[in-house]
């Protein structure tokens, strides 16, 4: 398996740098006419370009009821995979690994590809940035699309036959096996096994007009999370208290001061992410508990801070004297610690299992524009960064004052409201 993410991760790297030479190729340097052919060619070869390697890149197999080709032209991810043969041929190695493994590893680049392109087209900048080549930290996981048997504590995967697994989980009657995923993590090998059953219906979320009840999620740092009905999540900080910042530093120490490409760099290394991973265990099981208390309420609809987490790891502007031209102080430093905060807090994924949970249980998800949601005073209405002094909220125009952060919930689940009852205009800043 080591030896299948090692040729799997070269695939993956040769295709996105075919798919990036196309790109080069046909819209940067452009096309001239070959005078032996009197055709259309390009400066180099590449296999996803229009007169590339791949032969027929106009063929398509899929046709509608008429006989008709869907579409005449096929795409990048059709036509490396149509070349994966071939690539057993040239390299007979590859043919080790199955056939499907190759295949979703090409799909994967898809995924990456189409991820990237929703950002472009998205005006709120939904998505994620251009697919990045790999390597042995960020490659660790390879997916089946069949053949998968279960039998007990023994699973049989395709070309690697049958091996023996801890069975965390049983399968339902009924269910039948569609895929499989095997990761490689420091203690050892995980496998998540997708389950379909089509009889079971799937989860339909209440409608907008049907809500009369909305709980306000405020998500912080001190505490986790602050609900609108006073109630606070405590935040046990896994990677940023002080055991664990002690052990870490420790850790990292212990393998810088190895000598490179050593065993005993490695050794340390590995005790050093198998900590990480005690961490991010740790956190994944809090975050599934809070998640479960959270959806728990007895409310049609939860309201969630619809927050840009990328942005607020970004670095402060920097500052210059116009007089001497020396860099000034731009509280970047006190910024980093804050960055850890929010990194060990770990909203994106808290947030993606509240949203599993709420689409369990037929509720709804609102995410809110949280601009001024914790110094906008819910006496008066105004709104004034004096207003907030850390945890306390005292209006410099009424004088109601509140527990911060609750106030913001309560902010946050009224402007939820707002949205279900249709009188959304005041919140479209």
């Amino acid at each position: 398996m080591d030896a299948w993410l090692n040729m799997l991760r070269s695939t993956y790297n040769w295709n996105l740098a075919d798919r990036i030479a196309q790109y080069g190729q046909q819209f940067i340097q452009g096309s001239y006419c070959d005078i032996r052919t009197k055709g259309e060619a390009s400066p180099l070869t590449c296999l996803v370009s229009k007169n590339g390697a791949s032969g027929e890149p106009w063929k398509d197999a899929k046709t509608d009821k008429d006989g008709k080709p869907r579409n005449p032209r096929r795409n990048a991810g059709n036509i490396q995979i149509t070349a994966l043969p071939e690539l057993k041929k040239a390299r007979p190695w590859f043919g080790e690994i199955d056939s499907t493994v190759l295949q979703q590893n090409v799909k994967r680049l898809d995924t990456a590809y189409k991820n990237f392109f929703v950002r472009v087209a998205s005006p709120s900048g939904d998505g994620r940035g251009f697919a990045k080549f790999k390597n042995r930290s960020n490659f660790t996981s390879f997916t089946y699309q069949m053949g998968i048997k279960v039998q007990g504590n023994k699973i049989y995967l395709p070309k690697l036959g049958w091996m023996r697994f801890f069975d965390s989980r049983f399968i339902p009657n009924g269910f039948t096996i569609k895929a499989a995923t095997l990761r490689k993590r420091q203690d050892g090998w995980y496998v998540s096994i997708r389950i379909e059953d089509k009889s079971v219906p799937d989860y339909a979320s209440k409608p907008l007009n049907e809500v009369s009840s909305v709980l306000g999620c405020d998500l912080g740092i001190t505490k986790l999370v602050h609900l609108s009905d006073r109630h606070q999540i405590d935040h046990p900080k896994f990677s940023t208290n002080r055991k664990a910042r002690r052990t870490l530093k420790i850790r990292q120490r212990r393998v810088s001061r190895k000598v490179r490409g050593s065993k005993n760099r490695k050794k340390a290394a590995n005790k050093l992410g198998r900590f990480h991973k005690k961490i991010r265990d740790k956190r994944v099981a809090y975050q599934w508990n809070v998640a479960n208390t959270i959806t728990s309420r007895k409310v049609d609809a939860i309201a969630i801070e619809n927050l840009n987490i990328t942005g607020m790891f970004k670095r402060c502007k920097v500052k210059v004297d116009e007089t001497t031209g020396r860099f000034l102080k731009n509280g970047q430093s006190r910024k980093k610690g804050l960055n850890r905060a929010i990194s060990d807090a770990s909203w994106g994924e808290l947030i993606s299992k509240i949203e599993y949970l709420a689409a369990k249980q037929g509720k709804v998800i609102i995410k809110i524009n949280p601009q001024y949601s914790s110094q906008e005073c819910r006496s008066c209405g105004h709104i004034d960064k004096l207003n907030r002094d850390h945890e306390k909220f005292i209006c410099t125009k009424c004088g109601y004052h509140e527990h911060a952060d609750i106030g913001a919930a309560k902010t946050i689940r009224d402007r939820g409201l707002k949205i279900v009852r249709g009188d959304s205009a005041k919140l479209a800043v």
